[in-house]
């Protein structure tokens, strides 16, 4: 077996497998593989397209879907403890929850494979789901420069895991103090988005949104980024903040049909961290 927690515990040739799987998923293989097994997921109540995927996901792999919120893991019961009566039943453990310490104890002692849904450093298959719908429409996604508009925080975080591990060129435009380490930033838009192909967003805190007024996406600004380039802002994206709503009214805007790829690009997880 194997777990999910981060990128950075995966090769490329791990990443491609998953987007192997996702090819074959679309074909209708691999749909018995949770029959009579149990997925175990901990997730809070906001929680929109991950959520619905995962449990789409795996009634479709012919699982069942056993929800808690993710507050049941904060309790006084030590989470060594709480593994050691699932260990008992689950199948396959499925978390978002702010600290990936809870996540990192949960895959010492789970038994079966634990996969993270999201923490406040890093969402692993939101990213992985963006690069395997890349994969399908541009002629080299890896070859692609891209750009991160916004904060450090879990989405720009996992896209330099992503980044370290396939070894694409990314860099970050952002207000001065919200900087990624270890890649090239920009506090101009209009500077940064020059040369660069893929286009990535996250929503901002309301108190700091006047630290990015110079990173708005726009479609003014698009029209200065290479010929060909697309915007794939993370959701919830917010029309008037990080993007205007010109520009997710335009050609360049590929957000919707990405999130198609959350279903088929989840279940491969699963698959991928089950039968290896």
């Amino acid at each position: 077996m194997k777990n999910l927690i981060r990128l950075t515990d995966y090769s490329v040739k791990d990443i491609y497998e998953i987007f192997c799987i996702a090819d074959e998923i679309k074909m209708g293989k691999h749909s018995e593989i949770l029959k009579e097994k149990s997925a175990i997921l901990f997730f809070p109540n906001s929680s929109i397209r991950t959520r619905v995927t995962f449990e789409k996901g795996i009634h479709l792999l012919s699982g069942q879907s056993i929800l808690f919120p993710t507050d049941a893991l904060d309790k006084k019961e030590d989470i060594k403890d709480v593994c050691g009566y699932l260990n008992n039943w689950a199948d396959i453990v499925i978390v978002r929850h702010n600290n990936i310490d809870i996540l990192e104890t949960i895959a010492e002692y789970s038994k079966v494979p634990v996969i993270n849904a999201m923490t406040d450093i890093n969402h692993p298959c939101e990213v992985l789901s963006d690069l395997y719908a890349l994969s399908k429409i541009r002629n080299n996604f890896l070859e692609d420069k891209y750009l991160f508009c916004g904060k450090k925080g879990n989405i720009g975080l996992a896209w330099k895991e992503a980044a370290d591990v396939m070894e694409f060129d990314l860099e970050q435009c952002c207000g001065k103090g919200y900087e990624i380490e270890g890649i090239i930033t920009h506090d101009n838009i209009a500077i940064a988005i020059k040369g660069k192909d893929i286009i990535c967003t996250d929503s901002l805190p309301s108190n700091i949104i006047d630290d990015f007024k110079n990173c708005q996406i726009t479609k003014s600004i698009m029209d200065m980024a290479n010929k060909g380039a697309i915007l794939n802002p993370c959701p919830p994206f917010y029309r008037g903040e990080e993007v205007s709503d010109d520009v997710i009214q335009s050609k360049y805007f590929v957000g919707y049909e990405f999130k198609k790829c959350l279903l088929n690009v989840q279940q491969a997880v699963m698959v991928y961290c089950l039968t290896r």
